[in-house]
């Protein structure tokens, strides 16, 4: 069973847009670059990585800068490793626990910033309202 640590090291955000003015409909981009794959000690993996979002228009920029240590069995972490090596892309489970926790601090972040949070918000389609139904006959 892999286990994996977040750690951020540096983590900076920047507002552009104007307080005074109303912040228009965005697009927003997050993009997770694993960096690289160390093998720090025999147990453990050492996995550096960068995250960022912007902002389309140009209302702000948030990057997120860490490592990732990854421990479990030497069997699953030397596969992980040369897999890493042949150029093939990390198990799910590393890229999930580090966009869990860089998703996360980002959206505390934009809650500072005010600014919209880079997660889509779920979308509650307007009930219809139902008329009554026409009696099948007249009397």
């Amino acid at each position: 069973m892999v286990n994996v640590r977040v750690f951020i090291h540096n983590l900076s955000a920047e507002r552009f847009w104007d307080i005074e003015k109303p912040i228009p409909p965005v697009q927003v981009a997050t993009n997770l670059n694993i960096v690289g794959m160390n093998k720090k000690h025999e147990d453990m993996l050492e996995v550096p990585f960068v995250f960022t979002i912007n902002y389309t228009p140009a209302v702000a920029q948030i990057s997120v800068k860490g490592r990732g240590h990854v421990t479990g069995s030497k069997e699953e972490l030397k596969q992980i490793h040369s897999s890493y090596e042949e150029k093939k892309p990390p198990p799910p489970v590393i890229v999930q626990s580090i966009s869990n926790v860089v998703f996360l601090e980002s959206v505390i972040v934009c809650r500072t910033l005010n600014i919209p949070p880079p997660i889509p918000l779920p979308k509650i389609p307007p009930t219809a309202k139902e008329k009554p139904s026409e009696p099948t006959y007249r009397a």
